[in-house]
């Protein structure tokens, strides 16, 4: 029998959560119903997409590689709904569009190739630069829209926001660490440990002023703008990170694992938005862009 729309949002939100529970709270429904869901997907496919532990579930390798494949699956079905309930006056046009680093690489693409399927032939102009600037360039009437990160927002007078997606900070750390066998961890615990810090966008911020607060500051042993290296870094031992999930993925470039775990306390949070002028109606594309982000990742609208 093939696997159904259904399993697939189930597995999506499994995925995600990091456990069975996290996913029917998410989506309303019993643990059973997502339990059932995901067994029924792994004898279609032949595969074990997720490791059963004690505290949660792991994509398998192989789960990874399909969470790619369903995500496709499940924004195609969604841009096929879009594409109907499109003006057809809205099909054609400019949008000129600003996004930050972090959110380039891995928040936009899903949108963009959305909004590029559904409206082909809206001409396209996107600019890469820190939150400042975009703002800048917003109130100036020069974007129409740019996707950012909320906590960078100055000027909310001026513009219009709209929060997308909020990301919790997790901590990572390789595989058998062990601080793995706890399930969740104070920021006590991380005192004294080895650090990789992140400097991209307001990540670097935030991540200063959480060390700053543990007792016995920690020991930043790397510092870099690339999350690939973080990740690399992680999964080989070189030390821990505290960064949002938002760009977690469970395997580093070499196939080495990556685990993460709550951190309790006063933690941050990232959140991803949508910011556009105030005083001014959008323009169609500019508009259909942002009910195209606002189409969720599990395909449905919020």
């Amino acid at each position: 029998m093939a696997f159904t729309f259904r399993q697939l949002q189930f597995f999506v939100a499994a995925a995600e959560a990091g456990s069975v529970s996290g996913a029917a709270r998410a989506l309303s429904i019993s643990q059973s119903s997502v339990t059932e869901a995901i067994r029924g997907l792994e004898e279609d496919l032949g595969v074990i997409l997720f490791d059963r532990q004690a505290r949660g579930i792991l994509l398998t390798h192989k789960g990874s590689a399909f969470l790619r494949h369903a995500r496709q699956i499940l924004a195609d079905v969604a841009t096929a709904r879009s594409a109907f309930q499109a003006e057809s006056e809205a099909a054609t046009g400019r949008l000129s569009l600003g996004v930050t680093s972090l959110v380039a690489g891995y928040v936009l693409s899903d949108i963009l190739a959305r909004y590029r399927r559904a409206f082909p032939q809206v001409e396209l102009n996107v600019i890469e630069d820190n939150g400042d600037y975009l703002q800048h360039l917003l109130i100036g009437g020069e974007l129409d829209v740019a996707v950012l990160l909320m906590s960078s927002i100055k000027d909310r007078l001026a513009l219009n926001v709209e929060t997308l997606l909020v990301s919790p900070y997790r901590l990572w750390m390789p595989l058998g660490h062990p601080l793995a066998q706890q399930e969740t961890i104070t920021l006590e615990e991380l005192a004294g440990q080895p650090l990789i810090q992140l400097m991209v966008d307001e990540i670097e911020e935030s991540t200063r002023s959480l060390t700053a607060a543990l007792p016995v500051k920690p020991q930043i042993t790397f510092r870099t703008r690339s999350v690939e290296a973080v990740r690399s870094l992680v999964a080989t031992g070189a030390g821990l990170a505290i960064l949002p999930s938002l760009v977690y993925r469970p395997w580093s470039l070499e196939g080495d694992r990556i685990e993460t775990r709550d951190v309790s306390g006063d933690l941050p949070t990232v959140q991803v938005g949508l910011a556009w002028r105030k005083g001014a109606p959008l323009a169609a594309p500019a508009h259909n862009f942002v009910r195209s982000a606002q189409i969720d990742r599990t395909g449905g609208a919020p």
